[in-house]
């Protein structure tokens, strides 16, 4: 999401992705590689910019380690985890909804999921527990890698409304519970 040029790249080839055209895979595979060795060069120990790479991971690891680990594949719940920091995102207003409904669109055209599911065993106090243990927890502090502007820019940041990150997991939550938003 960081490279918004790749990112419309992937939307405009998806179809050859997922048909494992040769030439579709070596450009992903090279632009994908590109992009993480400048994030990389430009913060070796993961102090800033690097951290960026996570976009969807702290979300991520908590259904990871509150389903079980193996239920779900690392890619799965990091999609997950990705929809719900771009959910995130726009109930703070750092983003539009068009932009949201862009990420959840590749997502499942990608073939991942978006959403817990029904049979979940996830609540919103044992999700916000487990996001409240992740790495990159600092100082007691849950920092987040969120959305904000355009595509391609992503922050770093402990200082994103609570509440709207409550919200995020509370209706991530009830809609694996058959609750409607």
């Amino acid at each position: 999401i960081r490279d918004a040029p790749f990112f419309e790249w992937q939307e405009e080839n998806m179809d050859k992705i997922l048909a494992r055209d040769p030439a579709a895979l070596r450009y992903a595979i090279k632009r994908s590689c590109e992009n993480k060795a400048d994030v990389v060069k430009d913060d070796e120990r993961e102090a800033g910019v690097r951290a960026t790479l996570n976009l969807g991971h702290t979300f991520g690891h908590a259904i990871e380690n509150g389903s079980g680990y193996g239920t779900w594949l690392h890619g799965e719940a990091v999609a997950i985890g990705t929809a719900m920091a771009a959910t995130m995102s726009a109930e703070i207003g750092w983003i539009d909804e068009a932009l949201v409904k862009r990420i959840y669109d590749i997502l499942l055209r990608a073939k991942l999921p978006v959403e817990l599911p029904l049979d979940s065993p996830m609540d919103k106090s044992k999700f916000l527990k487990l996001m409240s243990v992740d790495k990159k927890v600092a100082d007691g502090q849950l920092r987040l890698i969120l959305l904000k502007g355009s595509l391609g820019n992503c922050v770093f940041t402990g200082d994103f409304d609570q509440n709207a990150m409550e919200k995020t997991v509370d209706e991530f939550v009830a809609e694996c519970a058959g609750v409607s938003k």
